[in-house]
């Protein structure tokens, strides 16, 4: 058997762990000039070669396709008086005591940084070593700025992000070069109860981070993170409130205490609707909303009800006339509160894509309409290149021609190729 000499680089191969980016063993100087070597072979020939891991080299070729450009830096995207109001309503924010708890201390003694990020990839809280926060400060590793693989190439809170579990990036793996000098390592945070990714936490520093416990330290820092966030979520009780989730979705999601009911197609359309009216509906107002067919007798529309209020209780459907039993907290209404506050930036993270997409109910099909035309003219009138990507570049967005005109507008110069190419696309495919 071949042993690794002292002047070889370690290959993926010989890694336990290819979430891990350097076996506790390897010479981190030697793997560094490697790295680099690659990293240059891939940005100017388009070429993976080794040693980059398979996770870096899929992300380093997603931070191509992006246009990312590697000597780049990520922008600021929440100024100081949109920032604080945005975390502090964020869910996160009932989680920093014991994220702080847990690496505060090390942070500060190691000259690292912790770092916590919203789902989009915006940094929220950066904390740590002061001349650290110094240093990081000069890549806009900052709080506010967008770290989102999409614009900041290879990184750890944005792979992690983009991949969906923790994972650790060293020195030159980072696909922009005034990153390189950093090693970092980050998780994903979900939501204890939906599963919904809220963000990532992530440990920033030097070398000495490049070892497999800080992966697993961060790890670990995220189940505690999801464990505090379950423990401080109320429970639902006479008066208490449930959440509904019917965004980006055909088959609505119920959260009410520990009970998560997966609803039908039809009864989604019944909670959003009577979700948007809590003082009550009459049997009639809600065959309006729900059925194109004016045929449809109130016979069929009471069987419904009945069957629904079998499956949620007595005590969250109530009738005479039919309402939700307690404050229902709706992902699409909070759309619509960021939007009404000017939060465009909160608004578009909290849409997960279209109301019931493929519902054809007259009204849910109002709201889906309404709520995604103020979404989009309130992403067209900000102008900000990132917030416009999301939107274009996601599932809903990527014929969405008025936006990929305005992106076109806001991109640096050396982005604006690709876009125009696809505003030219979607010129022909739309007749316009």
């Amino acid at each position: 058997m071949e042993r690794r000499g002292a002047g070889r680089p370690r290959t993926e191969g010989e890694l336990t762990d290819p979430w891990v980016a350097l076996a506790a063993d390897t010479d981190p100087g030697e793997q560094v000039g490697a790295l680099r070597r690659a990293h240059e072979v891939f940005t100017s020939a388009g070429r993976l070669e080794r040693p980059v891991r398979t996770v870096v080299g899929q992300s380093w070729l997603r931070s191509a396709r992006a246009r990312v450009s590697p000597d780049g830096a990520p922008a600021v995207e929440f100024g100081a008086d949109e920032l604080g109001p945005y975390r502090e309503a964020h869910p996160l924010a009932r989680a920093m005591p014991v994220i702080r708890e847990l690496m505060g201390a090390y942070a500060t003694d190691g000259e690292h940084l912790l770092a916590v990020c919203d789902a989009q990839g915006r940094l929220l809280w950066v904390e740590g070593h002061a001349a650290a926060r110094r240093r990081a400060g000069a890549m806009n590793f900052v709080e506010g700025a967008r770290w989102a693989e999409s614009v900041a190439g290879t990184n750890a809170p944005g792979t992690a992000l983009a991949v969906g579990r923790p994972v650790q990036v060293f020195a030159a793996e980072h696909f922009l070069r005034p990153v390189q000098q950093w090693t970092c390592a980050a998780a994903p945070l979900h939501d204890p109860h939906t599963g919904r990714v809220l963000g990532a936490v992530d440990i920033t520093g030097g070398d000495r981070l490049a070892h497999p416990h800080s992966l697993a330290f961060v790890q670990a820092v995220a189940r505690a993170a999801e464990s505090q966030l379950a423990l401080l979520a109320p429970a639902v009780t006479e008066g208490g409130s449930v959440r509904l989730s019917a965004l980006g979705r055909d088959e609505a999601l119920l959260v009410a205490g520990d009970r998560r009911i997966r609803l039908s197609r039809r009864h989604s359309e019944i909670l959003v609707a009577l979700a948007r009216r809590p003082e009550g509906m009459s049997g009639d107002e809600l065959l309006v909303e729900l059925y194109e067919d004016e045929s449809v007798s109130p016979v069929t529309l009471r069987a419904e009800l009945s069957r629904l209020r079998r499956l949620l209780g007595p005590e969250l459907l109530h009738s005479r006339p039919y309402r939700l039993g307690v404050p229902v907290d709706a992902d699409f209404d909070t759309v619509a509160r960021r939007l009404g506050s000017g939060a465009v930036a909160g608004a578009l993270s909290a849409y997960a894509g279209p109301l019931l997409p493929g519902s054809r109910a007259p009204g849910v099909v109002r709201l889906r309409r309404r709520l995604a035309d103020q979404l989009r003219a309130a992403l067209i009138a900000r102008g900000d290149p990132g917030l416009l990507a999301d939107w274009a570049y996601s599932p809903w967005g990527e014929d969405d021609l008025p936006v990929w005109r305005a992106l076109a507008e806001a991109v640096p110069a050396g982005q604006r190729a690709a876009v125009l190419a696809r505003v030219r696309g979607l010129d022909v495919e739309q007749g316009g």
